[in-house]
């Protein structure tokens, strides 16, 4: 069997193999190269060879995946939005009137919780706890790579969580408790996205360890 690589100026080698080659698709190289004869090298192909009932894919290099563009951007727009809402309860510098409706916000909570005041925690503390923790964890999923993002985005849920828990306690309207909601809603899809995209990345490396194994038994 023979396989032609094409190229820019039309010039074609076969390959004769004695197994089996499937050709799956070309990818251009870097810049032309020259054989000693002068003629431009061919085109990069990607094969899969065929042998003793095995299919063993050579990949030439690897993609962003549509997945992995997903839980990126998702990682990026939510730590920016708890990076501003943390600011915002720590610190009047960003908005005076966003912060002073927190610090009212959070006074009608720790009232609705006398078990919070038992416990010594005012609503300064509980404000503060809270912020620090959607500014830390925001600053975590937008910089910091790997599982670190994964540990902020299940923090920050479970804030969310609590802040929703707040709403309904003091017994605040819809549109009062939406965004929590709404970003409650993207945490927890961001954490199944990056959850399924690991557990495919394990069976993948899972697949190929067994297929070099059973290669060296037969070899």
């Amino acid at each position: 069997m023979s396989l032609c690589f094409p190229s820019n100026n039309a010039f074609c080698k076969r390959l004769k193999v004695g197994e089996p080659h499937t050709l799956l698709g070309s990818v251009r190289a870097s810049g032309p190269r020259r054989s000693s004869a002068g003629r431009v090298a061919p085109e990069r192909c990607w094969i899969r060879q065929q042998s003793r009932g095995e299919s063993v894919a050579r990949p030439v290099g690897k993609m962003a995946t549509p997945r992995t563009v997903t839980i990126v951007t998702l990682s990026f727009a939510l730590g920016l939005f708890f990076v501003f809402m943390g600011t915002i309860k720590l610190t009047p510098r960003l908005s005076k009137d966003a912060y002073n409706e927190m610090k009212q916000a959070y006074k009608s909570y720790a009232k609705a919780l006398p078990a919070l005041k038992k416990m010594g925690v005012s609503s300064v503390l509980l404000r503060k706890i809270i912020g620090s923790l959607e500014l830390g964890c925001g600053i975590v999923m937008t910089l910091v790579p790997g599982r670190p993002k994964d540990v902020a985005n299940f923090l920050l849920l479970l804030v969310m969580l609590a802040v929703l828990f707040f709403h309904q306690l003091v017994g605040d309207p819809l549109k009062r408790y939406a965004h929590a909601l709404v970003f409650g809603i993207l945490l927890t899809c961001r954490l199944l996205i990056a959850r399924q995209a690991e557990e495919r990345q394990r069976s993948q490396e899972e697949q190929a360890n067994v297929q070099e194994k059973s290669k060296v038994k037969v070899s």
